[in-house]
This record gives C-alpha cells, structure tokens and sequence, in this order.
C-alpha cells in the first residue's frame, strides 16, 4: 500500500508526497506531490482532481527551479468562494523533461516520449491517487494542466485520452514544437466535451528564438481552431492575452486563479451551436 507522507517543509494547507514512484512506462523514478483541498476530511465527501505538470514549481520555492507558482496559496484562496480539488504535482526529471511532455519529436530538439508520459499519468500516478484520496475520478471532474511544453502535452492529453481528461489547461503553451505538429492531431480529433483554458503574454509572442520560425502566437491559432471545431468560447474554451505577461512562472502564478475559476466554476450556458469543421 503507498504510503503518503507529510511533507517536510511549511505550506499552505496540506500537502502529501510519495516518495521514489517508479515508472514502468519511462523507466525512471519521482516523488509525487498531492494537495488537498482544506475540506478533505468531510465525511462521504468526493472532489474534482487536477493533475499539473513540473511538480517542484508549483508549492515550494526551496524546490522550485525557475520560482514557484503558489499553487497552494491560490486554492486557499479559491476555497473561500466554494472552489476546491485535489492537486496532483507530478515533477519532471529535469534533462528528460523535453522528451516526456511531446509525444512529437523535433528534428532540432528532440522529444517523442508523451506518450510513454501519458500511460504513466494514467496508468501509474492517476490509480495511485484514486485509490488513496477521497477523489471523484470521472473524466468530467478530472483535469490536466501545464505550462510551455507541460502545456503541450496536457492538450495533447485531452485529445488523446478523452476518457481520461475532460477539463485541460494551457498556459503559454508551446504549441509551436515539432512544426506545430498538434494542430495536425488536434484538426483530425473527435470534438469531446469538456472545458480548455489557453494563454499567453503580450512580451513573449515572438521572443523566444526556437519560436520565429513557425508561429507567432500560436496559442491565438489554437484558440481559433477550437473555436471552428465547435468549441464556444466562454463555455468550452476560453483564451487570455495577457499585457505584458513574459514567460515565466511569476506570470503562471497571476493567471493561474483565473484559469481555475473557468475549469472548476459553474459552467456558464451555451448560447449558440458553432459549426464544427
């Protein structure tokens, strides 16, 4: 049976962690950190499950290797206006990161593991999670979240295991990685149901050198390309353009409330069917 233990330093509320979980499908080993919402011990009570990328940047800044997101001061926060879910922190191993979040690979860059990354997700890290957390495991209760290249394999995550993950976010997301090769992927996938959150900041549209040569704004053109699928904005997708947002976690951490509150909040009415391509 895991054995889930409190972690070591001081926190916003409680936060658990597995240490040394093995996995099979990448052949490598990492802790696994999961904070609990601040009603966890109500009797009978189940909750919606959010599974995020770069683990060590979301809770501690003595972990983190590029500043923290302040994920656990953020769902407090949220809590008071009835918000609340169980966060997942998966890390990264550091040199294998690029490889596991693209389930593409670039001629210049590499990658080509996400899908190995995924059957880890849901395979290995989602059962352990489920069976030692009051969780509500549906796929309509159940998220994917990742910023740049975490951001590329969670959408990709949403298309690729729809009975997995119905609720997904994208935070400067790194579309443009193997030639933009998941709008490929994305324009021949089924529509799903389910809720997605993109964005991006105004200063980092264009600054990134791997960038210039595919897209400018390539989260923009996924936002557009949902939106011809049949997702209506508001309701099942939602794109932010952040002024003067760079790319950064200090920029993740500001528009991460935000992000939450579309994933997790009521959803609002659909207001018009949109032609789907």
């Amino acid at each position: 049976m895991a054995q889930w233990l409190e972690y070591p330093r001081e926190v916003t509320g409680t936060l658990k962690v597995l240490k040394d979980v093995p996995s099979p499908q990448l052949g490598n080993v990492r802790d696994l950190l999961v904070l609990l919402p601040p009603s966890w011990q109500e009797e009978g009570r189940r909750w919606p499950v959010l599974y995020m990328q770069d683990g060590q940047n979301l809770f501690d800044p003595a972990t983190s290797f590029a500043g923290e997101w302040g994920v656990d001061e953020t769902m407090a926060k949220l809590s008071k206006d009835g918000i609340e879910a169980i966060v997942v922190g998966i890390p990264n191993t550091g040199h294998q990161r690029l490889d596991e979040y693209s389930p593409f690979h670039d001629p210049r860059l590499g990658g080509g593991k996400g899908e190995a990354y995924l059957d880890f997700l849901v395979s290995t890290v989602k059962p352990l999670v489920d069976a030692g957390f009051p969780t509500e495991p549906g796929r309509e209760s159940t998220g994917i979240l990742g910023s740049s290249m975490g951001g590329l394999i969670s959408l990709h995550a949403f298309f690729r295991r729809p009975d997995v993950f119905g609720l997904c976010g994208a935070l400067s997301p790194a579309f443009w990685f193997a030639r933009g090769a998941l709008f490929d992927a994305v324009r021949s996938a089924p529509l799903v149901p389910g809720r997605i959150y993109l964005d991006t900041g105004t200063r980092e549209i264009g600054r990134l050198p791997f960038r210039r040569p595919f897209r400018r704004n390539s989260a923009a053109e996924m936002h557009a390309l949902l939106r011809r699928k049949g997702y209506q904005d508001g309701v099942d997708v939602r794109y932010v353009a952040e002024k003067g947002g760079e790319h950064n976690e200090a920029a993740w951490r500001r528009r991460l409330p935000g992000a939450l509150r579309f994933l997790l909040g009521p959803r609002p009415k659909r207001t018009s069917t949109l032609a789907r391509e």
